[in-house]
């Protein structure tokens, strides 16, 4: 099953407004299982458990689940009245409408639209003031492409997103959410797919309701990644099989019906490289190892391909800042 991580970029735009407020962060970190010292390490990744549960530690500590981005909280509990608002909608199509008018009457700041041009469907974002945070709208457009997918059953494939507020410093972590299909400095934030997918029906009801609200966000937040692209693709590839069954470059083009060289070129566009593309993956799944199981580091080692227990050490410490076991130590509230 793929296994993505969540970078600290992201855990530190969620904090922001906490910290403007001067809320005591090691406090709300702890709360949700992680080390403070975590924060001071800029390469530190964290699962998706992890991020959801700093999800509710903020939301609960601020009581507003859109991290007080807006000027109006939107106050505990909203994100489970909104899902059970959705159930009764015929399709997805309908369960965006009313989602949408739903945050216009929580929010004050920002809210969207549906627009339906031909066979492009477009979810558009309005600021009632000067153009929002980036990941204000990028946390709504999860939010809402998240719950949607959900609803359908299903990942609804994306044609294209683009934000209005410049390209940031960490766009390859916009990429792995959103694709790469993806442009900053338009002239609205839009998040477009397929008009057809409108029309599929929600097919969830109140029981599966109940364990999606258990588990949110966390399964929502690397569920529905954008696939879009060649890194994505590779990644899912990957992701199919056990480690000891990774193909070859060669063979993956092959798989691919392309040439190594082409795949090469078209990789390097993405700014990646197969190498990069395993080792991101590896050092994903190492982190839900060491967070989600009671497997010792040398194991863990031992089962994403490292031979001995320094190697793993050395490549865990180059990807995270931390060694495996500082890093376990430091994520100990939520392993097992």
């Amino acid at each position: 099953m793929e296994k993505g991580t969540i970078s600290m970029d992201f855990v530190a735009e969620a904090l922001l407004v906490a910290r403007q407020r001067g809320l005591d962060i090691a406090a709300l970190v702890a709360g949700a299982g992680l080390s403070p010292e975590l924060l001071a390490i800029p390469q530190a990744r964290v699962s998706p458990e992890q991020y959801g549960a700093l999800w509710h530690a903020l939301a609960d500590a601020l009581n507003d689940e859109f991290f007080g981005m807006d000027s109006h909280p939107m106050r505990r509990g909203s994100f489970a009245i909104l899902c059970h608002a959705l159930l009764d909608c015929p399709t997805v199509g309908r369960a965006i409408e009313r989602a949408l008018r739903f945050f216009s009457l929580v929010l004050d700041d920002l809210s969207g639209q549906l627009r339906v041009d031909g066979a492009r469907a477009e979810v558009v974002l309005s600021d009632r003031g000067p153009p929002g945070r980036l990941f204000a709208h990028g946390t709504l457009f999860v939010v809402l492409y998240g719950v949607a997918c959900w609803l359908g059953g299903r990942r609804l494939p994306l044609m294209e997103v683009n934000f209005c507020q410049p390209c940031p410093p960490n766009l390859a972590e916009y990429r792995l959410v959103f694709g790469n299909t993806l442009r900053f400095g338009a002239a609205v934030s839009a998040l477009a797919l397929d008009a057809r997918l409108l029309g599929l029906p929600v097919i969830r009801d109140a029981a599966a309701l109940r364990g999606f609200l258990r588990q949110a966000p966390a399964n929502f937040l690397v569920k529905y990644r954008s696939q879009a692209g060649d890194v994505a693709r590779i990644r899912g590839l990957l992701s199919e099989r056990p480690l000891a069954e990774w193909p070859s470059f060669e063979a993956l083009a092959g798989a691919l019906h392309t040439t190594p060289s082409t795949l090469r070129r078209r990789l390097e566009r993405e700014g990646a490289s197969f190498q990069v593309i395993k080792d991101d993956l590896r050092r994903d799944m190492a982190i839900d190892l060491l967070c989600n199981s009671t497997r010792s580091v040398d194991e863990i080692g031992f089962a994403l391909g490292f031979s001995e227990h320094s190697a793993f050490y050395r490549a865990f410490r180059r990807w995270t800042g931390a060694s495996p076991g500082e890093y376990r130590g430091k994520t100990a509230g939520l392993a097992g």
